[in-house]
């Protein structure tokens, strides 16, 4: 009995060249959302000792209340003036800045304040929350 069939010696990669095209559109479209920058942030160890021990330090304080407003030196600051407040005081202040937030302001309030002291210069900022 001999069998006449044809014998299939031949892989087909049609369904492999599919599923790298999809692969690769996918990593394409991916890439680009991978480069966004985020804060850079250093998180120091001891900085309730550190303070304690260099009372010599200048450093500004912004406060944000609850309710989202800035204060410094006791007196509120409107969002518009931060950064230039922040600006005029710099150089009185060349340790960096502290920011205290209330445990019921939002984040948004707290980067706002981020954002206007990076704009104004100052080059070390610390987050407490009160």
């Amino acid at each position: 009995m001999s069998r006449n069939r044809d014998t299939f010696n031949e892989i087909n990669i049609t369904p492999l060249t599919d599923i790298f095209l999809v692969l690769l559109i996918i990593m394409m479209v991916i890439a680009p959302l991978l480069d966004q920058q985020g804060l850079n942030l250093t998180v120091p160890e001891n900085v309730a000792q550190e303070q304690a021990e260099n009372k010599d330090t200048k450093i500004m304080t912004v406060m944000v209340s609850a309710d989202n407003k800035f204060y410094m030196d006791g007196e509120e600051v409107s969002a518009n003036d931060l950064e230039t407040r922040i600006k005029g005081q710099l150089k009185d202040y060349p340790d960096g800045l502290m920011i205290k937030s209330d445990a019921d302001s939002t984040h948004g309030a707290v980067v706002k304040v981020m954002d206007s002291a990076r704009n104004a210069g100052v080059t070390s900022i610390s987050i407490d929350s009160i």
